[in-house]
């Protein structure tokens, strides 16, 4: 017993030492918390013998790779998915050299003794050059027979149209918060996080539906603050406060030009805040505030102009002097009007 307890040790240590991303990533279709209409498609694709290829795209962390690995595993036993399952993502060379030479020999080669298809997973296939995808084309076509191909990508419009038609395409929409919460819940009881309920809403409404990024910002704020309250969770992202987005309105609304720049200028300093952030947002709350519409239209044209001048790396100071002159007029107009 005494000899395999050091064998037993580096496993639980590497599995401590794991990224939470990692650590809870799904491992069968039946952990996967959504999206189960897809799921249950896929499920009886497999049970049939009947899986076509495959097109999943949708905003980053929301179960795309994570549903076509679980596939994987239900579809191979373990020792098979090295020479069964082929996986590129964007950080292999993916030009057209890669797709005629290992993914066409992988394809080509049938599988002897083993019955059914190989799988070939192409994550972030977006990132793959026009010349690569239009000989995928092809590759796809003259091998269907002993294999099939699975494209994970962000932009369907960055994937060609003969490739898009190809593919039985599946779209993953980001989590809704009551998905997100219970998962996250598992993760919090698992490691023991002190995090309090301000916490839990402040990390669903900064990841946007991303599971990825909630539970990195979960870990990292975990570990930098020890408690996860709606605060420290909002200072380790670096994400102007509610509190803090109220002042920099108040200021730009019913300070002077000067004294509203300076202001801004000294809590963006201090706390490190990013413009793009803060022009976030104020947007919501120009949504919020009752203006008058001709007033919000007009304050909405110039929020994002100024947007996307940051878009292309503008200087942060002049932008800031265009946010604050834009809401000075605005002011303006509304005197004007009443």
């Amino acid at each position: 017993m005494e000899a395999s307890a050091p064998t037993l040790q580096p496993a639980a240590a590497r599995l401590r030492n794991l990224p939470w991303v990692e650590k809870y990533r799904p491992q069968t279709l039946n952990d996967l918390i959504s999206h189960q209409d897809i799921l249950s498609t896929i499920q009886k694709f497999i049970s049939e013998d009947r899986l076509p290829h495959l097109l999943l795209y949708g905003p980053p962390g929301t179960g795309k790779t994570s549903t076509i690995l679980a596939c994987a595993k239900q579809l191979y036993r373990e020792k098979e998915l090295g020479s069964m399952v082929l996986e590129l993502n964007a950080s292999d060379d993916r030009g057209i050299d890669i797709v005629r030479g290992p993914i066409l020999s992988f394809a080509s080669t049938r599988t002897i003794f083993k019955k059914g298809f190989k799988l070939v997973i192409l994550d972030e296939a977006d990132a793959m050059t026009q010349d690569a995808q239009n000989a995928l084309r092809r590759v796809i076509e003259k091998f269907t027979e002993n294999t099939r191909f699975c494209l994970i990508c962000n932009y369907l419009s960055k994937i060609i149209p003969a490739l898009q038609s190809r593919c039985t395409r599946f779209r993953f929409g980001p989590l809704t918060p009551e998905l997100m919460v219970p998962r996250l819940e598992h993760v919090v009881e698992e490691e023991k996080v002190d995090i309090s309920e301000d916490g839990m809403k402040a990390l669903v409404t900064l990841s946007n539906g991303d599971m990825r990024r909630a539970l990195n910002i979960l870990q990292s704020t975990n570990m930098a603050f020890g408690k996860v309250t709606e605060e420290s969770v909002y200072t380790c992202t670096g994400h102007p406060l509610k509190t803090d987005i109220a002042n920099i309105l108040d200021w730009m609304l019913n300070q002077d030009f000067t004294t509203a720049y300076r202001n801004i200028m000294e809590l963006k300093t201090l706390k490190g805040l990013a413009l793009h952030d803060i022009l976030t947002e104020i947007h919501l709350f120009v949504h919020r505030v009752d203006f008058p519409s001709s007033v919000r239209i007009h304050l909405l044209t110039k929020m994002a102009d100024i947007e996307y001048r940051l878009s292309v790396g503008t200087n942060e100071k002049i932008q800031l002097s265009s946010l604050i002159a834009a809401f000075q007029v605005t002011r303006d107009l509304i005197v004007a009007e009443a």
